[in-house]
């Protein structure tokens, strides 16, 4: 797949994404959860019962915020269900990250010819066995579960249902905040106000949303030339396409509900451990130094007695020919 086509193919995904996080799907008046419309709408209603059921479950032994520890279980549960894809998905990023040196080569031999250089890529990716867009599969698979649960808690919180409205998690007064009807309008009603508390009870989830969304887009790409090469251009965009797309859904998420947060914030971290048992560190050894692997102790050992290695033998002549 060229460039084109994956740049228009992530300029889908973030259009379809920003229309149904608008809340133009939602189900609109009086929900029967008990009667569903619709494959989509019987999905979501779904997720909405299995949240219930996680809630009132935990709340039964008594332990707080038992909406919060709903949403997070079910995250863990969905992690859990997607593993063998996103094992699959993590192996061929450690596959690209591993081609990168070829990859450079064919960037210094082709560099002027960008159609050919195109060619070649997808040449070698094809005869590794590697999908380039394999980047971008954890926001697929997850996006469908996204979807729905973003659905589920404007449906659990709806007057007809009234199960998550007031639900607090920590420092969180309401999971259900904001709701539809509010969006991202409460932002400059609490600046008007001098709501100091409120703007940063619910900035603060979106914050660390969108780092915990950037650390594991960099994880899963492949650490910068040590030699300061400069990275094929294919590479370049895609890097560029997937640090843009989580400050796009940082601010987006800034007029969801805050359990909606809560689940992307916790999936992110899930998602963080697995790369790192896959991949290691990858690109975020770029950004952090205290990650980058120190060189071995023998190779150090080897440069620094080399210059030494190289004069014992000029000295030795020079003896040889004193006692001759």
């Amino acid at each position: 797949m060229n460039k084109k086509r994956r740049t228009l193919l992530l300029l889908v995904v973030m259009a379809v994404a920003a229309m149904i996080l608008s809340g133009c799907t939602l189900p609109q008046g009086e929900v029967d959860l008990n009667n569903p419309s619709g494959l989509w709408n019987t999905l979501v209603y779904l997720v909405a019962k299995l949240l219930i059921a996680l809630n009132r479950a935990i709340a039964s032994i008594g332990i707080p915020y038992s909406w919060g520890w709903a949403i997070i279980i079910f995250t863990i549960a969905i992690k859990i269900v997607t593993l063998p894809l996103t094992l699959k998905q993590l192996q061929s990023t450690k596959a690209q990250q591993e081609l990168q040196p070829r990859l450079r080569e064919l960037q210094e031999k082709y560099g002027k010819d960008r159609q050919k250089l195109s060619e070649e890529q997808m040449k070698l990716y094809k005869e590794s066995g590697i999908n380039p867009l394999g980047g971008c599969l954890p926001l697929l698979i997850q996006m469908p579960v996204l979807f729905a649960l973003y659905q589920a808690l404007y449906i659990l919180a709806n007057p007809s249902v009234n199960e998550l409205t007031n639900a607090r998690f920590f420092w969180i007064p309401d999971l259900s905040y904001p709701s539809l009807e509010v969006g991202t309008s409460w932002i400059g009603a609490s600046f008007t106000e001098g709501n100091w508390a409120k703007l940063i009870t619910y900035f603060s989830l979106p914050v660390v949303m969108l780092i915990t969304q950037l650390l594991l887009q960099k994880m899963s790409q492949p650490r910068k030339d040590p030699k300061g090469g400069a990275a094929d251009p294919q590479t370049r965009m895609m890097s560029q396409m997937m640090l843009f797309m989580p400050i796009m859904f940082g601010y987006i998420t800034l007029g969801l509900p805050s359990g909606l947060t809560l689940y992307w914030t916790v999936s992110n971290i899930l998602g963080m451990i697995q790369q790192y048992f896959i991949t290691g560190w990858g690109g975020l050894a770029d950004w952090f130094a205290f990650l980058r692997k120190p060189e071995p102790a023998g190779a150090v050992a080897m440069t620094a007695a080399s210059p030494a290695a190289t004069i014992e033998p000029e000295r030795q002549v020079k003896r040889r020919k004193r006692r001759k």
